[in-house]
């Protein structure tokens, strides 16, 4: 092989683990990666996301896994992660993005959960599988930085459970870490070094912890669609560890209606803005590390702006906003699509100027031609006869988020085609 020809394959790789403090895979494993890459023309996409936040204080973990000055100190952590589309080879990312300190993971292991269930304490132990970084068994994050473990050869099934171990000998320094809150799925936490236990038999609490990501290996028509949200995305409403939120039923749909290679990417959190304030980033902060720099993303989806105007901002800087995103996705070659902001008559955030600014944000996503594609979620979500409230069976109780029927509903009536 020509000089050349070597430097043009090592590059993307090398370019690709430039954010990984893991030590660098050998020249030879480099190489025969990157042919094996040109060979099939896979690469590697987004089949679950969370969108990482620092963590609040309400949030963190037990007492018994916050003490010493270490949060997670010789704890281990199981989690479970909804994927969406099915891959025989993965890799699993990690995030110290809003970590205090460094983060330290002594070991790390994969496992499918015990009859496959979301939020499970139990794995099934012949699928285990240890997790390497770089070769090694563990790694240490670097204080805003992410990391990748080695790629795996490990079958997941289309819209499959993936359980995700990680023990943490010296836990993180602090209590700044980073996670998402609004995991509505089980996390559970147990003393010492468990990551081949069948079973983990300590505390739980329904919140993330450092898992951020895992990307699946496929095929180059495969791709993927993230979905910027906030709350309604995020599933508050939903169900815990039944997989309800609106994008997984929509998943769902997709799925069985024989579209198989579309990743599907939450990006949302509790409370999110689009502007400013809020909680984590707001989404102008955000979008171009969660939207533009995922891997094999073709696809934005954005659905956000009730807290927005809830905390009194102006319609046309949400506009304004938009357009930005808009805008930047586009040049990035990727296709833009918006839902309408959803009514919250009878919530707090409802006043009749605050109505007014949801239906000039509203009629611009509908009119503009700024999006590929637009979905009308308020229509489909309203009362007829008071358009800016959301109609009784599709209210979760408290005006603003919609039920499981509500979501069910969404899912019902997304169209198929949308993303082309």
């Amino acid at each position: 092989m020509a000089p050349s020809t070597l430097s043009s394959l090592l590059l993307p790789l090398l370019l690709l683990g430039s954010k990984v403090s893991a030590a660098p895979a050998s020249a030879a494993a480099i190489v025969s990666a990157a042919i094996e890459a040109r060979a099939d023309d896979s690469h590697w996409v987004d089949t679950w996301t969370s969108m990482p936040q620092l963590v609040e204080q309400s949030n963190m973990p037990p007492s018994a896994f916050t003490g010493g000055g270490a949060t997670f100190k010789g704890a281990t952590i199981r989690q479970t992660v909804h994927i969406s589309i099915g891959a025989p080879r993965i890799r699993v990312q990690l995030s110290n993005t809003f970590g205090g300190s460094d983060l330290p993971i002594t070991s790390a292991s994969i496992a499918l959960p015990a009859s496959g269930k979301a939020g499970s304490n139990a794995i099934d132990t012949a699928t285990l599988a240890g997790l390497t970084f770089g070769g090694k068994e563990g790694i240490t994050v670097p204080k805003g930085q992410i990391a990748y473990s080695d790629p795996i050869d490990y079958k997941v099934e289309p819209q499959s459970m993936l359980t995700v171990n990680l023990y943490l000998e010296t836990g993180q320094s602090g209590n700044s870490i980073t996670g998402h809150p609004g995991s509505r799925t089980t996390t559970w936490m147990q003393s010492g070094n468990q990551l081949n236990a069948s079973t983990v038999t300590g505390s739980s609490v329904a919140h993330w912890y450092y898992v951020n990501a895992v990307e699946a290996w496929a095929p180059a028509n495969t791709s993927a669609l993230v979905i910027l949200g906030d709350s309604i995305t995020d599933g508050r409403g939903s169900t815990d560890n039944a997989n309800n939120r609106w994008p997984d039923l929509v998943l769902a749909k997709f799925q069985k209606a024989g579209i198989t290679n579309l990743g599907f990417n939450n990006e949302a959190a509790g409370g999110n803005c689009v502007l400013n304030g809020g909680l984590g980033p707001p989404l102008m902060q955000r979008y171009k590390r969660d939207a533009l720099q995922q891997q094999g993303v073709k696809y934005v989806f954005i659905f956000e702006g009730v807290n927005d105007i809830g905390a009194n901002a102006n319609a046309d800087s949400i506009i304004s906003a938009f357009k930005t995103i808009i805008a930047d996705c586009k040049a990035a070659g990727l296709k833009v699509y918006g839902a309408t902001i959803t009514p919250f008559g009878g919530n707090s955030y409802a006043s009749s100027s605050h109505e007014a600014a949801r239906k000039k944000v509203n009629d611009w996503i509908l009119t503009s031609g700024a999006y590929d594609g637009t979905v009308d979620f308020a229509k489909l979500l309203a009362d007829p006869s008071s358009p800016d409230k959301l109609l009784s069976k599709y209210n979760s109780g408290d005006g603003l988020h919609p039920s499981v029927a509500g979501y069910q509903y969404l899912a019902d009536n997304f169209p198929t085609d949308l993303f082309k």
